[in-house]
């Protein structure tokens, strides 16, 4: 593993800066971000990544649930050398955090996944690569460079598909296979609806589809000559509907990695993934995109936890915007978090460079939160260190 990073002088390097009349490039808070970033995308764009299901009462269930809980600080330790650092299924992760699969980066900013990438092998962070980026998966691989990834499979309704997107995530050094598992449908998103926008429809985010030796195969002409049709030929198999718990055992029989069910909620279902022998779970509500009304995801996740004990890796994603944020959901039982719109705005404004500077703002007020909290080590974190307020 790497040496320990002091990513909280992350802020210094920003005061610094001061003194010489810089100030940092990009805003620092999430609000300030997202903000921004309004101002750069065009209201399609700025409203796929930023809405919802519905009313957009699951997002805020998402917030309600990290301000139910509260950081206890302790004091008089010594905390003078802090280690950010953690393993999850073999990645070693410089803090508890990868760069969650957010699909059609094309619509935020031209170079798509590829800056991602770029901007978070910058800091070391390793990204989960959805199926339905914008850039294939060999070509985030290559800017990933040595840094770890994980691929996110929606599984499509053809077999041979779903192989061949899997035999290619390991080719190209993938390390882990993430299954979504909340999205056989997409939900109702006023948003988009009001725009009458559907990046797919027009191309977009379907780059892993369009270079696929199988998918190529299926179609009359080349999706250079007919892109229409390939497109529709995406619509007719995005999404295989009749997925039950008894395909995980052909999904084991394509790869030797790790394999992780993302959008787990329910102590039940943690336990039917234990029983069908995956190897990690994500608990998360797609961000508050799927079932408007559904309960914080950060509620489930002590249930969650206690169900499957020490035996599952268990990681979390849906509302993280701050270090306080992943510092939180670690005490409640997350072994890492996957961190989603914070990054998108990042890229929006500044391609890899701003996807870099989320980063590493998120990881240095991990740090800090760590530090003014007696904590020097993330296994040290459980929910002893946070009230609950409810």
């Amino acid at each position: 593993m790497a040496d320990a990073v002091e990513h909280a002088l992350y802020q210094y390097e920003l005061y610094f800066g001061g003194l010489g009349g810089q100030t940092p490039p990009y805003p620092i808070s999430y609000e300030g971000l997202r903000r921004a970033a309004r101002d750069v995308l065009d209201d399609a764009a700025y409203g796929y990544v930023a809405g919802g299901a519905s009313e957009e009462r699951t997002m805020a269930a998402n917030r309600e649930a990290f301000d139910r809980w509260r950081i206890v600080p302790r004091m008089m330790v010594d905390v003078a050398a802090r280690d950010c650092r953690t393993t999850v299924l073999g990645t070693e992760l410089p803090a508890p955090l990868l760069l969650a699969p957010v699909g059609v980066q094309s619509i935020i900013h031209d170079e798509a996944e590829v800056a991602t990438a770029k901007g978070a092998a910058g800091s070391g962070v390793p990204i989960v690569l959805s199926t339905a980026a914008s850039s294939t998966m060999e070509d985030v691989a290559e800017a990933m460079g040595e840094v770890p990834r994980w691929y996110q499979l929606y599984w499509p309704d053809d077999r041979d598909l779903a192989a061949s997107f899997v035999r290619r995530a390991e080719a190209a050094g993938y390390t882990a296979i993430v299954v979504t598992l909340d999205t056989k449908l997409l939900a109702w998103r006023p948003r988009d609806l009001e725009t009458a926008y559907l990046p797919f429809l027009h191309g977009e985010g379907i780059a892993n589809y369009l270079s696929d030796d199988h998918f190529r195969s299926t179609l009359d002409q080349s999706p250079e000559d007919d892109p229409q049709a390939a497109v529709l030929k995406w619509a007719q198999i995005f999404s295989d509907k009749k997925v039950t718990w008894d395909d995980i055992a052909w999904l084991r029989e394509q790869t030797s990695l790790p394999v992780v069910l993302k959008g787990v909620q329910h102590a039940d279902d943690a336990r039917s993934a234990q029983d069908h022998g995956v190897d990690g779970i994500v608990v998360s509500n797609h961000g508050g995109r799927q079932v408007d009304g559904a309960v914080g995801a950060l509620e489930m996740l002590p249930e969650v936890r206690g169900a499957v004990g020490d035996d599952l890796a268990v990681l979390f994603d849906s509302g993280i915007r701050t270090g306080a944020d992943v510092y939180k959901a670690v005490c409640l039982g997350a072994d890492a978090v996957l961190l989603g719109r914070p990054y998108c705005w990042g890229l929006a404004l500044g391609g890899a460079e701003g996807v870099r500077h989320v980063v590493r703002t998120i990881m240095a007020e991990f740090d800090l939160t760590m530090a003014l909290t007696g904590v020097t080590a993330v296994d040290q974190l459980g929910p002893e260190r946070l009230l609950d307020t409810r």
